[in-house]
């Protein structure tokens, strides 16, 4: 049977399914009084607007398509004053095999969207989408950035500058005085050495034998080229972090209030207003919220085996954010968070505890959000009565076994 012809109950009155491409839209409306009716539209924001017009005058009320690349993007921004719209993972709307055409997508699409079956992805609001791009550029760079600073540090082992075995942060104030001074010519490694600053001073005798090197031209034009890279980087990091924080302006609060979490910084809160915004109304419950991050274990049953039950891609660049930040509060002074990361990394590893501590910071983040409160430390003697009572248990049970045991000969 043929999925065109499957009856469902309708609950939207008229709909219109989309099926984006790069060079097109294929749209077909259907409702109640209302033809069934193809067109194909240009992806030109002239041809869109036509596809709103016709749209309008059809009655149109809810719109739904297809997350196809970044080309839903602008199709997205033009319909959104005009319609509710429903954003659905392509592989939630799969078509029959050997019956898929653009026109039969748009049409079941369209035929989903009437009988309200279609999940929509969460969709922030524009100001929220715009932060987001500027998070996702800023991470972006720095990763740039990081390849920049590993490549001028090769170039530099390849001409037998040992910097890096001797100063701990070779980027530094004084390693990139000493790195300014090989670009520009300068050989002796003693006049290299007395450039360095504050506790590194008392290595001198080994920065004069780390900085005798072995260099060209070749190796000046190398490290003046990267130089160049990561001071443009630099420039272009401090106009994104300008661009961000006149964005955050508008939730000064809720960055501060995040910033109660242990482990989580400012980078970290504005990860999470970037990716989620402030709105919390757009997850059900906090469960949601984990399961589409990818921060929870998913449900792969079948004839009452499980499966695998590892965790979905999610949300990357949260996530990403999301472990950095477990990783701080692991390394907290007395708080809950790195009590259960330790706790957690005897039984299941560190990898996996760091993925529960992130769970848990990022549940701590949406009811802070919701109810626009502080996070508050759990009961840290409530946490020791029920550690001091699974010791005592553990003991028992281990004295059980050993009495057990046979008498030994």
């Amino acid at each position: 049977m043929e999925q065109s012809h499957i009856s469902f109950e309708q609950v939207v009155s008229r709909g219109c399914g989309l099926d984006v491409h790069q060079e097109n839209v294929v749209a077909t409306i259907r409702g109640n009084g209302l033809e069934e009716q193809t067109r194909t539209f240009s992806t030109f924001t002239s041809s869109l607007r036509d596809l709103v017009a016709w749209l309008e005058e059809s009655g149109i009320t809810h719109v739904a398509m297809e997350s196809t690349g970044v080309y839903w993007k602008p199709v997205f921004n033009i319909l959104e004053p005009h319609f509710e719209l429903i954003l659905v993972n392509a592989r939630h709307i799969k078509y029959v095999p050997g019956h898929k055409t653009d026109r039969n997508d748009s049409a079941w699409i369209a035929k989903l969207l009437l009988s309200g079956l279609l999940k929509g992805s969460f969709i922030p609001p524009q100001y929220t989408r715009e932060l987001r791009e500027l998070y996702r550029y800023k991470r972006k760079v720095i990763g740039q950035r990081s390849s920049e600073y590993n490549r001028l540090q090769n170039i530099l082992e390849t001409a037998n500058i040992k910097l890096s075995t001797v100063v701990s942060d070779v980027f530094g104030v004084s390693g990139w005085s000493m790195i300014t001074a090989i670009i520009e010519g300068e050989q002796d490694p003693m006049i290299l050495a007395n450039l360095a600053k504050g506790r590194l001073k008392i290595k001198k005798q080994e920065l004069i034998l780390a900085l005798e090197g072995h260099l060209n031209e070749h190796h000046r034009f190398m490290l003046s080229l990267s130089k160049t890279v990561i001071l443009q980087l630099n420039d272009l990091l401090g106009q994104v972090d300008n661009r961000i924080d006149q964005y955050l302006k508008k939730w000064e609060e809720e960055v501060k209030l995040l910033q109660t979490i242990p482990g989580v910084q400012k980078q970290t809160a504005t990860a999470i207003l970037a990716e989620i915004g402030t709105d919390m109304h757009a997850f059900p419950n906090q469960h949601h919220l984990a399961s589409w991050c990818g921060l929870c274990p998913g449900n792969n049953e079948s004839a009452g085996k499980k499966k695998s039950e590892r965790i979905n891609h999610g949300n990357r660049s949260l996530k990403t954010a999301l472990v950095e930040a477990a990783w701080a509060a692991a390394h907290t002074k007395d708080t809950y968070l790195k009590r259960k990361y330790y706790t957690l990394s005897i039984r299941r590893g560190k990898k996996r505890a760091l993925i529960a501590i992130s769970h848990k910071i990022l549940i701590a983040a949406y009811f802070i959000l919701k109810n626009r409160v502080p996070y508050m430390e759990p009961d840290n003697q409530e946490w020791l009565k029920k550690r001091k009572q699974a010791q005592i248990n553990n003991y028992l049970r281990r004295l059980r076994e050993l009495e057990a045991l046979p008498p030994s000969q």
